[in-house]
């Protein structure tokens, strides 16, 4: 081609462009155009949690300049709150948002998925899926219940839980009804505590009208939209049986194999940033929330010492329990535990050490 024939040529394609705007990448031409439904546990006001889901929507969407498109909906909206498990898994959406250890009524394994009493904290939980080959382990479980997993977000470490009247003792949990979820009631039932599990919207009309006596959801800023105060005014922490909590997208595992290798490297992305964009939410949004709570007459107390203990020894006698019932359950206690055991004793004169001597310069100690 001569050197003019290739100018006119140039100049024709700008003019193209100029007219037809700038065409879509050649890779996202190629790809099919798929649309799924993802279905959360909870609703639209709990925007820290549901909120990872449109932020999951929105990067598949434009990365994919919308030939991959995932259509949000809220708690209740297809399936019920609590049976996203089963929805993903015979195909009624195709993908779920969800709290995995609702479900350690089907294998107490589920736990795992979100974390157990006395487990890791959450940059230790995030360090083990990510890089431990904690979720790989999940997925091999997940797998026999037709799900692949991904991680939803974290909300780091949890309340305990709002009561009608103070706890001074273990003794005073003996006959209260609390809202608790996974693997938790099964502990402090050990203790004397009547466990439930209700779905979030279903708590402050159950704490109204004395159904329960108490009641634990997430931290400051998702408990004060629930209003949770009003009714109870004793805040207990730290939620020793989720000192980290992570939430679970669930996909359909025939859905996700028929996925092109692109969407699913670009799911795994995009749940990795709405997981970051989740814990990064929580920890600027829950210390206002918290002083919000405390001005409007939340009284803050912590578990008594005794209570602590005697929960830790209930968590190992049912870990050996459950461990002997469900050989998934044992193999990522096994798993998990040798991770944490491993990583706190570098956690004690890196993080903790840190954060001690920067709370006692910031209240005057030194």
């Amino acid at each position: 081609m001569k050197r003019r024939d290739l100018v006119k040529t140039a100049g024709l394609g700008s003019i193209a462009l100029a007219a037809g705007g700038v065409a879509s990448p050649a890779v996202a031409q190629s790809q099919p155009a798929i649309t799924w439904r993802l279905q959360s546990s909870y609703p639209t006001s709990l925007d820290t949690i549901y909120g990872a889901c449109t932020v999951l929507s929105k990067a598949v969407a434009e990365a994919s300049d919308n030939r991959f498109r995932i259509q949000v909906f809220a708690a209740g909206e297809i399936v019920p709150p609590l049976a996203i498990v089963d929805g993903v898994q015979n195909g009624t959406v195709e993908m779920g948002q969800t709290g995995s250890y609702f479900y350690v009524g089907k294998d107490p394994a589920f736990a795992f998925g979100t974390g157990i009493p006395f487990g890791p904290n959450t940059r230790q939980l995030n360090a083990w899926l990510y890089q431990g080959g904690g979720n790989d382990l999940l997925n091999e479980f997940y797998a026999t219940y037709k799900l692949y997993h991904l991680p939803s977000g974290g909300t780091g470490t949890q309340m305990g839980g709002w009561f009608r009247k103070e706890i001074k003792s273990s003794a005073d949990l003996r006959g209260l009804k609390m809202r608790i979820g996974g693997l938790a009631g099964n502990v402090l039932q050990r203790l004397g505590l009547v466990p439930t599990q209700i779905a979030p919207g279903d708590i402050y009309p159950s704490l109204e009208r004395g159904v329960l006596d108490a009641a634990e959801f997430v931290g400051p800023f998702d408990d004060e939209r629930l209003g949770l105060v009003k009714i109870a005014p004793y805040y207990y922490y730290p939620g020793f049986w989720e000192g980290a909590a992570s939430l679970s997208f669930f996909i359909n595992l025939e859905k996700w194999n028929e996925l092109p290798a692109a969407y699913k490297s670009l799911l795994r992305t995009a749940a990795m940033a709405a997981s970051t964009d989740m814990t990064a939410k929580y920890d600027v949004l829950n210390p206002p929330a918290l002083r919000r709570l405390v001005q409007g007459g939340a009284q803050l107390k912590s578990f008594p010492q005794d209570l602590l203990q005697e929960a830790y020894r209930a968590s190992s006698v049912l870990y050996g329990e459950l461990s002997a019932q469900s050989p998934a359950f044992k193999k990522l206690l096994d798993h998990q535990t040798a991770f944490r055991d491993a990583v706190y004793p570098w956690w004690q004169i890196s993080d903790y050490t840190y954060d001690t001597l920067m709370i006692q310069a910031m209240r005057g100690k030194w």
